[in-house]
């Protein structure tokens, strides 16, 4: 398995505990994806693959249209996507993605949280480089589909890992590739399980148990925060050890 693939898996399992929360956090990202493109999933690629996302998280359908029901209505407030940079404690590095109506209460929240566990918030860029952009998406295939040349087809879409699994295939791709495996995905008439972006450490960090205390305590700080969406680090996990 590749290194998007574990990532993202670990990520999973863990949001899995939370699922109040990433209710609300998917319906954000619903409204975003509304009211840039419109409610007609037909014609707004980013929506149609959340609801996907929505179905595998099993959000519950009633969520899913009132959230595109206040993305319609002209009463609420336009959320905006902002990623943060900066340390945890033992130079951890952090990057967390949000989508705030508010970027002056999200960015004083995310800098306290730094601030009480050690760690500094810090400029643009200041760390985007130790991650990769990554796309995953997930999907279903008919019964007989010639695998190996479905990978060298991918491969042509800038797929670089390629993993079949007994409930469908995982593929992952630098998330500029994301709307060209998607056009594919939709061509092919395969059934798009959940597709998402991720960012990768390219090199990871490991700390004793005492380190891993304190970075677990940020990111659960952080996770916590309605308007944070996703919070990546370079801390190696105990379970890759």
């Amino acid at each position: 398995m590749g290194r998007a693939f574990e990532y993202r898996k670990a990520r999973k399992l863990k949001r899995w505990g939370n699922m109040a929360r990433v209710f609300t956090k998917l319906g954000k990202e619903i409204e975003i994806a509304v009211k840039a493109g419109g409610p007609d999933p037909s014609g707004n690629t980013r929506l149609r693959v959340l609801i996907q996302n929505a179905k595998a998280e099993n959000m519950p359908k009633e969520n899913v249209e009132r959230a595109i029901k206040r993305a319609i209505s002209k009463d609420t407030a336009d959320y905006k996507e902002v990623v943060y940079e900066g340390y945890g404690a033992h130079g951890i590095a952090f990057l967390v993605e949000t989508a705030t109506d508010n970027t002056n209460r999200t960015v004083a929240n995310v800098r306290m949280y730094f601030n009480k566990c050690g760690g500094s918030l810090g400029n643009s860029g200041s760390v985007a480089f130790m991650f990769e952009h990554k796309c995953t998406f997930k999907f279903r295939v008919p019964e007989g589909t010639d695998l190996e040349e479905l990978e060298l087809e991918m491969i042509d879409c800038n797929v670089d890992e390629f993993w079949p699994e007994e409930d469908g295939i995982t593929v992952s791709a630098p998330y500029e590739s994301f709307g060209a495996i998607q056009k594919y995905l939709d061509d092919k008439s395969f059934e798009i399980v959940s597709g998402e972006s991720v960012r990768v450490p390219a090199d990871t960090k490991e700390l004793d148990a005492a380190g891993r205390e304190s970075i677990e305590k940020l990111v659960e700080m952080l996770e916590e925060d309605d308007d944070v969406v996703n919070v990546y680090h370079n801390m190696k996990e105990a379970d890759e050890e």
